[in-house]
């Protein structure tokens, strides 16, 4: 592994604008393959100037119980290694590395994660299926545009999951990602290597079955051109060039030719077909099985394949995050209409917070990533009111961590639920068990001026508060307010009494003063 020093406590993809000639990388830590696009910014574009590809098998090394394989293991540690010394100069805001399926599947991901993160010297987030779904259409659209006012259908077929999108533009309208990739489908169905006709018709009515959760109401919505990316549609699409079938596409009538000479083979290891490279072998059945599925639950006649795929997508949503197509703030507003929030209320708390943080963040080592955290956490701590006054902090939290929040990773979300989670009333002790180490600093400082704001404004009162001044020395927290309007409020002053017992839990030494 990699000597890297100790990274900073934050989450990267920080929401600076890029400038010209700077290089940012994103990094693709897939059940197959690991990927790693490196590009440049320059005159307003991406050029891509480095691209690294390695074999892993990382979901080859996972088990049902959630565990992964010393050689898994060692595998991905060793590519991250490597993919690190390649980016080791590029600042770790312009780096954002993602793990799919495979991390998302395991029991103890934080025993996988601590080690990655170290080789690679860089932070990684583990993303949703849904949101993998989201950057894998972002990807494909940025290379091969749609054309305006049109429906575009993308599936992205990879060893641990598929996701299937509809958008239009650079926009992903519908998103859904399924348990079912090449290795997973693979070890499913084919663990013992053999391949036989009835064994693969069998396996396709199971696949098509998990396919009706969705599938006729993408055929309701429609698409006008369809679009299959990452390795095994781009090797299906060169087997079906190379048989004479088509020229690099795939269609419903190539599609069961190539399906017939793979099945002819009779075992995985025998499987000659032209265009199919011997790493890609092992695992092909299963991502043909679900290729097939998908031309027959969603009446697929003809399916482009593009170069592009997650990693790519990952890039322009680091640009967009630098300007005004930064996906995150509209996706907390979208769930802020969802489920009612008091705007005025929220505005009130966010504008009080951030007021803190800009007094702390010096003195606690914080950043502008970690202010946008707060911000988001302020205008979402009362989306459990929704459900239940009582508890509402509890209901929230659930709310938060557990909706598909576009342009939010796992950890982004889970340090978004730990706020929402610890506004009042006693703090839990395994309130922030979730998140990795290098992020609790961050969180239980943004938890302590999150509670704070939200105490301040407990009554609803529209008047701004006059004085409020914001003190740290370490541990040591001082919040001096305004003597009259303190005064003026004796239910603020009895909270205020009490809130120094439950910072303690967050590590904080609260003082109030008044002045």
């Amino acid at each position: 592994m990699s000597d890297h020093p100790p990274m900073k406590g934050t989450l990267p993809g920080t929401a600076t604008p890029l400038q010209d000639g700077e290089l940012l990388a994103a990094v693709d830590l897939g059940s197959n393959s690991f990927h790693m696009v490196v590009a440049q910014s320059l005159l307003g574009q991406l050029r891509v100037v480095d691209r690294l590809r390695e074999t892993v098998r990382l979901g080859e090394g996972l088990d049902a119980r959630g565990s992964l394989s010393r050689e898994a293991r060692t595998r991905a540690f060793d590519c991250l290694s490597r993919f690190g010394q390649r980016i080791r100069d590029i600042p770790p805001h312009r780096v954002r590395a993602l793990a799919t399926n495979t991390v998302r599947r395991l029991a103890a991901p934080q025993a996988f994660l601590m080690p990655a993160e170290s080789a690679l010297g860089h932070a990684i987030e583990v993303v949703s299926g849904r949101e993998e779904a989201r950057l894998v259409y972002l990807g494909v659209a940025h290379a091969q545009p749609p054309a305006p006012g049109k429906l575009r259908l993308v599936i992205d077929i990879g060893g641990g999951s598929t996701e299937f999108i509809i958008g239009s533009g650079l926009d992903a309208i519908e998103r859904e990602s399924l348990q079912l990739g090449s290795i997973a489908t693979t070890r499913r169905f084919f663990a013992d290597g053999r391949l036989d006709r009835r064994r693969w018709d069998e396996a396709l009515t199971e696949v098509l079955a998990e396919f009706q959760q969705f599938a006729g109401n993408y055929r309701a919505l429609g698409w006008d051109d369809a679009i299959g990316s990452s390795g095994t549609n781009k090797a299906i699409g060169a087997i079906c060039a190379e048989l004479g079938l088509t020229k690099g596409a795939i269609t419903a009538a190539a599609l069961p030719q190539v399906r017939d000479a793979m099945l002819a083979a009779r075992r995985i290891e025998a499987i000659d077909l032209p265009g199919l490279g011997s790493e890609r072998r092992p695992i092909i059945a299963g991502g043909l099985l679900v290729l097939e599925a998908a031309f027959q639950a969603l009446g697929l006649e003809r399916l482009m394949t593009s170069k592009a795929a997650m990693r790519e997508g990952v890039l322009y949503d680091m640009v967009g995050r630098g300007g005004a197509d930064d996906p995150r703030g509209a996706a907390v507003d979208a769930l802020m209409s969802r489920y009612g929030i008091d705007r005025d209320q929220a505005r009130r708390v966010e504008a009080t917070a951030l007021r803190l943080f800009d007094q702390l963040s010096g003195a606690w080592g914080m950043d502008h990533d970690d202010r946008l955290l707060l911000a988001r956490a302020a205008r979402l701590h009362e989306v459990g009111l929704t459900i239940a006054h009582s508890q509402y902090h509890i209901h929230g939290a659930y709310v938060v961590e557990h909706s598909d929040i576009a342009g939010f990773s796992r950890q982004q979300q889970q340090f978004l639920a730990a706020l929402v989670r610890t506004q009042r009333r006693k703090i839990p002790r395994h309130a922030f068990d979730a998140l990795p180490d290098r992020l609790l600093p961050a969180a239980r400082h943004n938890a302590a001026l999150l509670r704070l704001a939200v105490l301040i404004h407990r009554g609803h009162e529209a008047d701004p508060v006059p004085r409020l001044v914001a003190r740290a020395d370490g541990p040591r927290l001082q919040i001096t307010f305004d003597r009259h309007w303190l005064e003026a409020r004796p239910l603020l002053r009895a909270d205020l009494e009490g809130e120094p017992a439950a910072m303690a839990a967050l590590g904080v030494e609260l003082h109030v003063a008044v002045d």
